[in-house]
């Protein structure tokens, strides 16, 4: 099986969906994800490349890791030609390989639900920080076809009605259930 497209940020974001993402062999699918690109305001890489944003304009398939209000490390998967700025934003994961130390990470959580259920608690169930900036993204093929439906992004307030958020409806381990009108026009 080939790998996902990583070209363009929102067909990556949608066929993204199902695929398990790994980091030192904890992880699971990929449930919810947000695509941005250097041409979309609410995108870190718009207005170009800079230091901290430098991983974004990297080779597709490398991390690209911010901090999130001073808090969160959240993990992007670069997606674009090397120089163009894209990525996609790993919203939520189904907690499925290392889900003892998931656990721990969050602190003894005991519903799996919320172990990666958001940016932030994916960068903490996956012990997510700088050092993955640039490296290598470990991804294996979905076990099983999803569907895929469409939604507007969470958290910006810039570009907000760009149908580019991605998730499996039937996940109990998304961030945010679909809206009661959801979009549905995947790309």
């Amino acid at each position: 099986m080939t790998g996902p497209d990583l070209l363009d940020p929102v067909r990556a974001a949608h066929d993204l969906i199902g695929w398990t993402l790994l980091v030192d062999g904890v992880g699971g699918p990929i449930v919810e994800a947000e695509a941005y690109h250097e041409t979309d305001p609410a995108s870190h890489s718009f207005g170009g490349e800079r230091v901290r944003n430098a991983a974004m304009f990297g080779p597709p398939g490398r991390f690209y890791v911010y901090r999130s209000y001073g808090i969160h490390w959240c993990l992007n998967i670069v997606c674009g030609r090397p120089g163009e700025g894209a990525g996609v934003l790993i919203r939520a994961i189904e907690p499925v390989a290392g889900v003892d130390v998931m656990r721990r990470r969050r602190r003894g959580l005991d519903d799996d639900r919320l172990l990666a259920a958001g940016p932030g608690r994916v960068g903490q169930a996956l012990a997510v920080g700088p050092e993955l900036s640039g490296t290598v993204a470990d991804l294996r093929p979905p076990d099983r076809r999803r569907r895929v439906a469409a939604a507007p992004r969470i958290g910006i307030s810039k570009a907000v009605d760009h149908p580019w958020r991605f998730l499996d409806p039937d996940s109990p381990y998304v961030s945010r259930r679909l809206p009661r009108r959801p979009v549905t026009s995947p790309p």
